[in-house]
C-alpha cells in the first residue's frame, strides 16, 4: 500500500509459452480494458497520481488492467524476438476471455492507441466503445502521410528513448508539467526500469515507430469512438489525432491544454470527466479534493506516567513548555499545525525532507528541556476538509509513531524512498503490523 491506495492483486493467465498479467478494480457495470504505454502493473500505483486516475476509471466500471508481453510483469520477449501488433491484440482478447468479458470499452493510450484500434477493427463484437489518447494511425512521415516523424527524427527519438531510459531526464520530456517535481520524476524513472530494460524499450520503440501504419483498418472502426490528444506533448503531436477521427466515422476529437504525453498527470480530471461522460452518459463521482502531504506525528514518551508521577500542575507546565519548543520548530520548518491530543502534535508539511528535519528538531529541542518525544513520519494522499485533513495516511503516521521509542524518528518506506538523494541517511527498524491499516510495514529510523 502506499500513499493510502491498496494496488489489486496481480493474476496471470497463459498464451503460448508466456504469462500476461493483469489486474482487475472495480464492479461497475461496464467492462473497460484499459492498455497504457510504458507501465509496470504493480508499480503504477506507487504514486498517488498514477493510482488516483485508474481508482477513478474503475469508480464507473470494471476496470481491466494488463502488461502486454515484453512488458512490466508479463513474460519479457524471447532474447532477439521483434514484438507483433497482432501478437498484442492477442494480449487483450485472452485476457478480455480470462476475466470473462464477452464485450468492453477499450481505451488505448499512447503506443496502447493502435493495439486497441487493431483489437476493435479485429473483434468489433468485442468492443462496445473505443478511446484512444494520445495516439497516432502512423509514425513515420510520408508523402501522404505528412505529420510524422522523418527517418532522422525517428531514429534520433529511438536513440533518446534507449540512452535516457529510466532516466529522470526521460522523465521530464515525458511530463514537462511535472519537471521540478522530483518524487514523481524519481518514481516515473523507476517506472520506465520496472517495464523494461533501456535495450528492449530501444528494441519495441524502434518496431513500433518504423512499422505502425494502421490507416487501412480505420475504415473498419465502426463503434462510438472518442479521441483526446494533448495540445504540447512531445511524442504524439495533436495532429495525430485529428487525423484518426477525421478517418473513423462518427468519432469525436478532443484536445486538451497540457504538454504532458499522458494524461494521468496534467490533464486527469478533464480526461476522467470526458471519457465516463461518453462511456456512461454520465459525469463520473465526484472525488474530494486530495493532496499529497507528508504527515508528521510526535508525543511524549511514558507521558502516562509521567503525569501521573508529576501532578496535575506540574504536568500542565511541562506540556506547556513542550508545546512552546515543539511550536518554536514548526514555525521554522513551515509546519502546519493540525491539531493537538493532549501531549501529541498532528502537523503536515508540503516538503518530505523538511519535514523529517523538523521532525529531528523537535525531538532534540524537548530532550533538552527534559521531555523525551517520539516521532512517525509518512507521505501519502489526505483528503482536504474544512477542519483539516484526513485519511489513512494520518493514520499511517500516528501509528508508524506508536513504535518509536524516546528520540526516535520513524519514517514509512515511502517516505524513505521520496526523500532519496536530500542526504539524509537511515537505518531500518524493522517490520511491523500497524493498527487498522492492512499489511506488514516496514519503517526507518533517521540516523543521528
Amino acid at each position: 500500500m502506499v500513499g493510502g491506495q491498496t494496488a489489486p492483486e496481480t493474476q496471470y493467465v497463459r498464451f503460448g509459452d508466456a504469462d500476461i498479467a493483469y489486474q482487475v478494480v472495480g464492479d461497475g457495470p461496464l467492462d473497460l480494458i484499459y492498455c497504457a504505454g510504458v507501465q509496470h502493473l504493480e508499480v503504477q500505483w506507487e504514486h498517488p497520481s498514477r493510482a488516483e486516475f485508474l481508482s477513478r476509471l474503475a469508480s464507473f466500471s470494471r476496470l481491466i488492467l494488463f502488461d502486454r508481453r515484453g512488458w512490466g510483469a508479463s513474460d519479457p520477449l524471447p532474447h532477439g524476438e521483434s514484438p507483433t501488433w497482432e501478437g498484442w491484440t492477442d494480449d487483450i482478447r485472452v485476457v478480455l476471455d480470462a476475466v470473462g468479458s464477452e464485450s468492453a470499452a477499450v481505451f488505448g493510450e499512447l503506443d496502447g492507441g493502435p493495439i486497441c484500434t487493431l483489437f476493435a477493427a479485429m473483434h468489433p463484437q468485442r468492443v462496445r466503445a473505443l478511446v484512444l489518447a494520445n495516439a497516432a494511425a502512423r509514425n513515420l512521415r510520408s508523402d501522404d502521410y505528412p505529420i510524422g516523424y522523418t527517418e532522422e527524427e525517428a531514429e534520433a527519438t529511438v536513440k533518446l528513448i534507449e540512452s535516457t531510459w529510466g532516466s529522470l531526464d526521460l522523465a521530464k520530456v515525458g511530463f514537462p508539467s511535472r519537471a521540478e517535481d522530483v518524487p514523481f520524476l524519481r518514481w516515473s524513472a523507476r517506472l520506465q526500469r520496472a517495464a523494461a530494460t533501456p535495450r528492449s524499450a530501444g528494441l519495441q520503440y524502434g518496431y513500433m515507430i518504423r512499422s505502425m501504419d494502421i490507416r487501412s483498418v480505420l475504415d473498419a472502426i465502426q463503434m462510438p469512438t472518442l479521441v483526446l490528444n494533448t495540445t504540447g506533448n512531445a511524442f504524439t503531436p495533436f495532429e495525430h489525432g485529428r487525423y484518426l477521427a477525421e478517418q473513423v466515422s462518427g468519432a469525436r476529437f478532443l484536445e486538451i491544454d497540457s504538454d504532458d504525453t499522458l494524461l494521468y498527470a496534467d490533464a486527469a480530471d478533464r480526461a476522467i470527466e470526458e471519457i465516463a461522460t461518453f462511456l456512461t452518459g454520465r459525469l463520473p463521482p465526484v472525488e474530494p479534493d486530495r493532496v499529497l502531504t507528508t504527515i508528521l506525528f510526535t508525543d511524549i514518551v511514558n507521558s502516562t506516567s509521567r503525569a501521573a508521577a508529576e501532578g496535575d500542575h506540574r504536568w500542565r507546565s511541562t506540556l506547556a513548555a513542550h508545546d512552546r519548543v515543539v511550536r518554536e520548530q514548526l514555525e521554522m520548518y513551515r509546519g502546519r499545525e493540525l491539531g493537538t491530543a493532549g501531549d501529541g502534535f498532528l502537523i503536515s508539511f508540503d516538503g518530505a525532507a523538511r519535514a523529517i528535519r523538523c521532525a529531528k528538531a523537535i525531538v532534540e529541542a524537548t530532550a533538552a528541556i527534559g521531555i523525551p518525544v517520539r516521532a512517525g513520519l509518512h507521505t501519502g494522499e489526505c483528503e482536504t476538509r474544512e477542519e483539516g485533513l484526513a485519511g489513512l495516511a494520518v493514520h499511517i503516521a500516528a501509528r508508524v509513531a506508536g513504535v518509536a521509542g524516546a528520540g526516535d524518528v520513524l519514517v514509512s518506506r515511502t517516505l524513505r524512498e521520496l526523500v532519496f538523494g536530500s542526504g539524509l541517511e537511515f537505518n531500518e527498524a524493522g517490520v511491523h503490523v500497524l493498527k487498522g491499516v492492512d499489511g506488514d510495514w516496514q519503517v526507518f529510523r533517521l540516523s543521528t
